[in-house]
């Protein structure tokens, strides 16, 4: 029997929403294919249609999800807005995607670096993207007027490694995200700043 493809997208978004839900239960290291079909309400057959295992099931999962996130983000800020708003609109619209699904953005953060190599692939592929959005949302008339910007990628790297440590530590330690907004902001500030701005390779 042929799937149909509006079918297919169906059950490939509920096996990514079962293992999300898994995840949030038990972990990504505890949760196993038949944790995944059983909360997708579907079938191993139909699990591995769409998936070779656990591994490439997380590895969709986290690219849909982050590309979602970085669409949410960029459409936080508004571009006309003084550079310090656009700044806190962005960290904000982070802060609030992550918290969300904070045992998935832990795993991401702790879980995927250990896997096989497609896993180390979609980790490069993930930060580019986000390094991509943060020189691009900075890349505008007000900031460039307010002397910040370009941001090259090394700083781009700093901020985003910076920002997963802070939000991975306070998810362990039992931490709300949302509380780490304030010091987020004005990491962020000072590494965008103008007076950042002249940082190089």
């Amino acid at each position: 029997m042929t799937i149909a493809p509006a079918d297919s997208a169906t059950f490939r978004q509920r096996l990514l929403d079962g293992l999300a839900a898994s995840i949030a239960e038990d972990g990504y290291r505890n949760t196993t294919v038949a944790d995944i079909v059983r909360r997708a309400r579907t079938s191993r057959r139909t699990f591995y249609e769409h998936f070779t295992g656990k591994e490439e099931c997380f590895v969709a999962l986290l690219r849909d999800t982050n590309a979602e996130m970085i669409r949410q983000i960029s459409a936080a800020v508004e571009p006309s807005a003084p550079w310090e708003t656009q700044v806190r609109q962005a960290v904000g619209a982070w802060i609030g995607c992550s918290e969300s699904e904070p045992a998935l953005t832990l795993s991401w953060i702790r879980d995927l670096p250990s896997l096989g190599a497609a896993a180390r692939q979609l980790q490069r592929e993930l930060m580019e993207a986000f390094v991509t959005m943060i020189q691009t949302l900075c890349d505008t008339d007000e900031l460039r007027a307010a002397g910040v910007g370009p941001v090259s990628r090394p700083v781009a790297i700093v901020l985003l490694g910076g920002l997963r440590e802070l939000i991975a530590t306070t998810v362990e330690d039992g931490g709300r995200i949302s509380d780490i907004t304030d010091v987020a902001v004005r990491a962020s500030l000072a590494l965008l700043g103008p007076r950042a701005s002249p940082v190089r390779p």
